[in-house]
């Protein structure tokens, strides 16, 4: 009831918001000529827009419920003591979001604001100027272009949840400025690139506290010809065949280690930083994907290294990979229903290389039934998430998951 009460709330909030913008846009149309344009509202399938007549404003608003049954409701476990924690079963809410998106003034100067009801946080506030494909820019809060897996929307995730590696190398949610853009000079003369500037102190937070910024880069090249976006699941079935390969770099200070929709954080068995600053963090990735006829294939590979500057300089190496595939068996089986995807994941790393005496592994097995699309989508999953130390298993679980993800 606290969630639904919670979500209801955001959804009058959003149609508050609409209006609002949609009145101050006609004034500002009004007053600069005198003419009046109105500002209608219309449900196209995708959310409720609100636009100007004359096309110089616009507003979209758009919901997402993603209603989960977990057993055993753990999530993912992190360490030995996870393994043996009892945490029940989850069945509810496990996201509610409120999108606000649109143009202001011009249709290449626009916004974007993510709302998380259940948690009651602003996920991302974005303005960018978009005008050319191949130089744009924009500032404010949201998930950093650096890996594929993490760029995916979770409302278009083709597994349940990220990989496990993702909480150990994501740079997630922060605040700051990039440049990015589009080339294609054809052929495979295609490329993305993404370079910004953050405070990397994780979301909601307006101070980098050392003073030092966190810098990040992707260069992603669409080597058949077409872009690729963070997209997973080839639903359209792709007539050509469109693939990818990218690199990404990150190198920052600061008194945390890791970052997550809830802010920033550390691994296990690293303490809240003593001094600002404390961790020197570099970090890169190679990641590829690839689309033909119903299947997706994705892949990343990581490295981290953290440098302990208050404590004699200890560095600590992390390194950790996965490999994903999805197909619509319907392409090579004709009793195959057409809707219905199946999708495999294997994923490891290491918390330290250098001690080589922990690895985590996790397999996970996922069957999606599409009914519009990752708009309105079924999944049923069972991973299996281990730890091995000193190449002993010493900690397995296994966990049952069907979701119900529907956007509108």
């Amino acid at each position: 009831m606290l969630y639904q009460y919670r979500f209801s709330l955001c959804l009058i909030s959003t149609v508050f918001l609409a209006s609002f913008f949609s009145s101050a846009a006609l004034a500002i149309e009004v007053g600069a000529e005198q003419e009046s344009y109105e500002t209608s509202p219309a449900y196209n399938g995708d959310g409720l827009v609100f636009q100007s007549d004359n096309n110089g404003f616009s507003l979209r608003a758009r919901g997402r419920v993603q209603f989960r049954y977990a057993n055993p409701g753990i999530g993912q476990p992190t360490e030995l003591a996870d393994f043996d924690y009892n945490a029940g079963n989850q069945f509810g809410i496990n996201r509610a979001r409120v999108k606000l998106d649109g143009h202001i003034a011009m249709p290449w100067i626009n916004y974007a604001v993510e709302y998380d009801a259940v948690d009651q946080r602003t996920l991302s506030a974005t303005l960018a100027f978009e005008k050319y494909d191949a130089l744009r820019f924009k500032f404010g809060q949201w998930k950093v272009e650096y890996s594929r897996e993490r760029s995916v929307s979770s409302g278009g995730q083709q597994m349940m949840d990220r990989s496990i590696i993702n909480r150990i190398f994501t740079l997630d949610r922060q605040m700051g400025a990039s440049i990015y853009g589009h080339i294609d000079n054809g052929g495979a003369a295609n490329f993305n690139y993404w370079a910004g500037v953050f405070n990397g102190s994780g979301r909601g937070d307006y101070s980098n506290h050392d003073g030092e910024a966190m810098y990040s880069g992707r260069l992603q090249w669409n080597f058949l010809g077409k872009e690729v976006g963070f997209k997973n699941s080839d639903i359209a079935r792709s007539s050509t065949p469109k693939a990818a390969i990218a690199i990404a770099g990150a190198k920052f200070k600061s008194q945390f280690t890791r970052f997550s929709s809830s802010g920033a954080g550390n691994l296990t068995n690293f303490d809240e930083g003593e001094i600002e600053g404390q961790y020197d963090i570099q970090q890169f990735l190679i990641d590829g994907a690839y689309f033909y006829q119903g299947f997706n294939a994705q892949a990343e590979y990581h490295e981290k290294k953290i440098v302990d500057v208050a404590n004699d300089n200890i560095k600590t190496t992390l390194r950790g990979y996965y490999v994903q595939a999805g197909y619509f068996l319907n392409g090579s089986l004709s009793w195959w229903p057409k809707p219905l995807e199946i999708a495999v994941r294997y994923a490891t790393y290491s918390p330290n290389t250098s001690e080589k005496d922990e690895e985590f592994y996790e397999k996970s097995l996922a069957l999606n039934w599409f009914f519009k699309g990752h708009d309105n989508k079924l999944t049923a999953q069972v991973s299996r998430i281990s730890l091995d130390q000193f190449d002993n298993e010493v900690g397995d679980s296994t966990i049952y998951s069907l979701q119900w993800d529907i956007s509108f």
